[in-house]
């Protein structure tokens, strides 16, 4: 299973042409892409990476595509979404997605954090439309990933009243990732 490919498979239904979007962590923008692609020049996808390499190849990625006009590229940590999306966005947001972990090819040093991580799930939740999605993948195997993934269950867990979640693992693998794919119940808040 590709993970990633799974995760955008599963946000694909929420996804319309004039969508409000957000790539939580833009990595080397494979995700925020895919939204752009999705809402289409009449849509907007927020791209956040803690790193402004990534952002720079995102925006690089984007412009190539033709994508970048319908994008908002901010440095800045997923911890923050609720300073870099505007409040006219809230709670109308379709599709929120979380590829936690390192850079590919990129500083192994620089990794998401459990803390960080789950101030930017509470924001995003909060900013979904009813019936939005989010879904997390995380990375169990790499130092501290398994603390992270784990909160992130909890999370998941302490939600399961405002959230139809399901969870998908390589089961012959420990330190497979781990994708959480998470709808919003209609009428829930956090």
């Amino acid at each position: 299973m590709h993970f990633t490919v799974e995760a955008q498979n599963f946000a694909k239904p929420h996804l319309t042409a004039g969508a409000i979007a957000v790539d939580a962590t833009c990595g080397n923008g494979f995700d925020t892409l895919f939204l752009a692609e999705q809402v289409g020049s009449s849509g907007l996808v927020y791209g956040v990476d803690i790193q402004s390499r990534a952002i720079e190849t995102v925006r690089a990625k984007l412009l190539e595509a033709g994508t970048l006009q319908q994008c908002r590229l901010v440095v800045g940590s997923h911890s923050q979404l609720n300073a870099m999306i505007e409040q006219e966005h809230a709670g109308a947001v379709s599709v929120v997605m979380f590829n936690l972990g390192y850079l590919p090819l990129g500083d192994k040093t620089i990794v998401t954090k459990p803390e960080t991580t789950l101030a930017g799930l509470d924001q995003a939740f909060e900013m979904l439309r009813p019936g939005g999605f989010l879904s997390v993948l995380a990375y169990p195997g790499h130092r501290g990933g398994q603390e992270e993934s784990q909160c992130v269950a909890d999370w998941v867990a302490r939600h399961a009243d405002v959230i139809r979640s399901e969870r998908f693992q390589d089961p012959g693998n420990r330190n497979s990732p781990v994708l959480w794919a998470l709808i919003k119940v209609v009428g829930a808040g956090v």
